[in-house]
């Protein structure tokens, strides 16, 4: 067995497919095969469902899988200490941030860059509970979402929290004008409203949903997206209002919308950025982190295995 092959097994489950997995291994797609083979052939166990396609992993091959991310990720984090050591703060974070978070991660990552120029990032969008799947499985560094404390406790991940600002309705100031005469907005206001809103698989949506309902409202919902920028371009065109988290949308984005807050209850879950615990964090995960505290909002205090 080499650590070459546990890259392999890795890419594998990352692509889903033997080819791509190849190309993202710098191998041609036979050499990938035999040589998972051969790893099979030593363990004495078949680890991967072969059809004519890829077809998942083998109770065992999962197992064996656990064990390779842990090995690759520790092997990763020798490389980019022993890179640190010689060039300084460089390589590409892995950032996964839900859809609608109560920061800006741009801003944070900008103020990081202010420090560290020469980290890259790659960023995607997920659910908290994939991004938490995610960082165990060495898949993502650095998760911006919510959590519930327990699990994280649990996890024994590093976590910085920041604060829940509240809920803001964003409008068309022409179009909704008889919002800009209230300070705060009640929800039953809100509720008689076209409503632009995040799909309903997301923490925040359901959220919303929750308080609509608790407080006995029906609302309408015109437009439901995934998509942050689809909502706002909805928002722009007066079409309805969108809530979002105060502090998710940068200012230059607002372009002259109105923006009043709405009376909702706190969300059950805490706003936090999460790394692994510190024995597991890479040296350039743990000086993002260290260093990206700085730039969140109001309540950063720490928790860490």
């Amino acid at each position: 067995m080499d650590l070459k092959q546990l890259v392999y097994l890795c890419n594998l489950e990352q692509e889903k497919h033997f080819g791509r997995a190849a190309e993202a291994s710098f191998v041609s797609q036979p050499t990938l095969s035999m040589r998972l083979k051969n790893l099979e052939h030593e363990l004495g166990v078949s680890l991967i469902n072969r059809t004519n396609t890829f077809s998942g992993f083998t109770p065992e091959g999962e197992r064996v899988l656990s064990w390779a991310r842990e090995m690759v990720s520790v092997y990763q984090g020798l490389k980019l200490e022993v890179d640190a050591m010689k060039h300084g703060i460089q390589g590409t974070l892995r950032v996964g941030v839900v859809p609608q978070c109560s920061i800006s991660l741009t801003g944070v990552l900008q103020a990081v860059s202010a420090r560290y120029p020469e980290i890259n990032y790659r960023i995607d969008v997920m659910s908290a509970d994939q991004l938490l799947e995610a960082i165990n499985g060495h898949t993502v560094d650095v998760a911006f979402g919510f959590f519930e404390l327990i699990t994280l406790r649990q996890l024994q991940f590093q976590a910085a929290f920041f604060a829940d600002e509240g809920v803001v309705a964003l409008y068309c100031r022409n179009t909704f004008a008889q919002l800009t005469r209230s300070e705060r907005l009640p929800l039953a206001t809100v509720a008689a409203l076209p409503l632009c809103l995040a799909e309903q698989t997301r923490y925040f949506r359901r959220y919303l949903d929750n308080g609509f309902r608790q407080a006995g409202l029906s609302f309408r919902t015109i437009i439901e997206s995934a998509s942050v920028s689809q909502l706002l371009e909805s928002v722009h065109r007066g079409m309805g209002v969108m809530l979002a988290p105060k502090g998710h949308i940068l200012p230059a984005m607002l372009n002259g919308l109105g923006e009043s807050p709405v009376d909702m209850p706190p969300m059950n879950r805490q706003g936090a950025m999460v790394i692994a615990s510190a024995g597991k964090a890479t040296p350039l995960v743990q000086h993002f982190f260290d260093e990206a505290r700085g730039a969140l909002p109001v309540m950063t205090h720490t928790t860490a295995s």
